[in-house]
Order: C-alpha cells, then structure tokens, then sequence
C-alpha cells in the first residue's frame, strides 16, 4: 500500500480488489467565519477533499475532534457543529464519531479541529505521477479562499464581492475521471497556493512544467 513515507494526502491500504484510502488534517484558520463558510465547512471539505485527491470518492465515513478554549462561545459552536452537519450531508460523508476537548484559556486559539476520513478507491491517484506530455487542469479560479478569509481577517475592501470556494469537490473529481480516462495526478492546493502545488509535484515526479500565466484562471 502506500503509507506515511510517501507524503501523500493519505494512505491508501488494500481490500480485496479495491484500496481503503485513509486520512486526517487538523484546521486552524482565522477568523473562523468568513464568506463562503466557516472552519467547519472548511474541516469536512478539506478531508474529503483529501480522499478525492487519492482517488476515493466513494465515501464511507467521517471522524471530528474539536479543541476548545476555555470560554469559547456556545453560540459560535452550535453554528459550526450545524456547517459541519450540513456539510457532511452534501457530501455524503456521515460522521460517525468524535471527541471533545478543553483547554485553558490562552492555551489553544479558540478552536482547533481534526477530522479523519476514510473512502474507497478502485485505483490510487498519487502526486508524483506526472508524464512528459500531461496537461494541467485547474478547476476553478485560484486565490479566491484564501483572499475571502485575509479580507476579513485584514477588514480589507474590495469593490466586488470575494467568497471562498472551499467544497467537497469528489464528485468534480469522480467527473473528470470519468471524462478524461486515466488520471495521473491529483492535487488540492492548500498553503502556498497553485504555485507551491506545482513546484512540488514537479519535484515528485520528476518532471519540468511549463504554465502558461494567462491561462491560469484568476478573477478580475
């Protein structure tokens, strides 16, 4: 199978004749509301997320661990348990378990979540599989979460309207695979963006990419 050395997105462990994909991520973000969602959505998202980019987009469950700090609002936790909940249902991904934790207060930035999911895969997606001659294919327009969340976080203004994207995207996924046959890299830039997402797989697969700026989708 594939496990913690290859530094994927999770481990992928075989079954019979398909492959039980696993991961986890713990979610710190500031603010933990912004437009477009909230560190909930944002949990739920990422990790299934994470399984779609090893190929497993039949989902089969989900775990939740939250870290509190002491007086944390119960208001403000009722409105995450609920994104999560809804979240989950649009993925499909029922959380079957979870655990609760306090600290005290200055010990932890108010929440701190983990998320653990698992999923099957009939073939594993890794992010060193890239070819001479493979095309890139970007989803959507870049930049436009992390913007969402740093314009609240900054009180910056713009003259549009900037919400995050962050969704559960497996059925993108299992959509493109469909339509374009064999797929040799998936990737979800998080940190660093479509640029440190490129350099690394590059790295891993031991290839050069070439990007064309102007076709990289960027809204106005």
């Amino acid at each position: 199978g594939i496990g913690l050395e290859a530094l994927d997105d999770g481990a992928a462990l075989r079954v019979g004749d398909r492959w039980l994909v696993v991961t986890t991520d713990s979610h710190v973000v500031q603010p933990i509301f912004f437009l477009g969602g909230d560190i909930g959505r944002l949990s739920v998202s990422g990790t299934v997320n994470d399984l779609a980019m090893m190929g497993a987009t039949e989902l089969l469950a989900l775990t939740c661990a939250v870290v509190l700090e002491d007086g944390f609002p119960r208001a403000d936790l009722e409105r995450i348990v609920a994104s999560v909940r809804e979240t989950a249902r649009e993925a499909g991904a029922p959380i079957v378990t979870g655990d609760t934790k306090v600290m005290g207060r200055g010990e932890v930035d108010g929440i701190v979540m983990n998320t653990t999911g698992v999923g099957f895969a009939a073939r594993v997606v890794t992010d060193a599989g890239l070819r001479a001659g493979d095309r890139l294919i970007v989803t959507g327009t870049i930049g436009d979460h992390g913007i969402a969340v740093m314009s609240v976080r900054e009180s910056l203004a713009f003259e549009t309207l900037i919400e995050s994207d962050c969704a559960p995207l497996h059925t993108l996924v299992q959509a493109i695979v469909d339509a374009r046959g064999h797929v040799h890299v998936l990737r979800d830039p998080t940190r660093g963006g479509l640029a440190a997402t490129l350099n690394e797989v590059a790295r891993r697969s031991q290839v050069s990419i070439i990007v064309e700026e102007r076709r990289v989708p960027v809204k106005p």
